[in-house]
């Protein structure tokens, strides 16, 4: 995500939650944005000198925030355009994540494991549904999840059912996660879907999209 998305995507998280509740206190924002107090408190008055909302002083020291008709647009505009580049994230993530399992099936490796609970990993399950491909569960460290998509979570690689190979879904540090695995299974056993291809170093990837050649032996 390049600065320019980032600053969107805060401003519709800020602008969604002020339409839904106006009497917001700046660390209710802070948490939901997941930042520190200092930094939401820029990104509200950023909002303001964009025209996007108005503060009112209330009592106890408090503000009330209201969107104005520009934040009302901006926040339209910014709801479309998440939609439409998660339904282009949903598709492309879906025709990769066909060609691994296309990948597995070809080899024998019909018991997948899932490396990071995240939507990708949704979508990994769904699509593995329309082939011969068994999900064990998905590897998460950083996950306090016991189960996701009704399967097992494990912390530890060693607890893991058996499986053959893993599939790269983790969305929060990718790289970290990739060069993890191959220390400790070897690239030869971890596959890297397209879609997650630019996020992870490209000596010995296993990767699957036209954007990249196969490599595979």
């Amino acid at each position: 995500m390049n600065a320019t998305e980032k600053e969107e995507s805060v401003t519709l998280e800020i602008l969604s939650a002020i339409e839904e509740k106006s009497d917001l206190s700046q660390r209710h924002i802070a948490d939901r944005l997941g930042v520190a107090l200092g930094l939401a408190n820029s990104y509200l008055k950023r909002c303001v000198r964009k025209g996007l909302i108005k503060m009112q002083h209330a009592p106890a020291n408090r503000y009330l925030y209201y969107l104005t008709p520009k934040g009302f647009a901006e926040k339209s505009r910014l709801t479309a355009q998440y939609l439409i580049v998660s339904f282009d994230l949903y598709r492309k993530a879906g025709e990769s994540f066909v060609r691994v399992f296309e990948y597995c099936g070809a080899r024998g490796h019909d018991r997948v494991l899932l490396a990071g609970v995240s939507e990708l990993a949704e979508i990994a399950s769904l699509r593995a549904h329309d082939l011969p491909i068994r999900i064990v569960g998905t590897y998460d460290p950083g996950s306090t999840l016991e189960r996701f998509l009704k399967l097992s979570v494990w912390s530890d690689l060693r607890q893991v059912d058996e499986y053959d190979v893993c599939v790269l879904t983790d969305m929060t540090q990718p790289a970290a996660r990739y060069r993890e695995l191959i220390e400790m299974i070897g690239p030869e056993r971890v596959l890297v879907p397209s879609v997650r291809a630019g996020a992870v170093p490209l000596r010995g990837r296993r990767s699957f999209g036209r954007e990249m050649r196969f490599d595979l032996k």
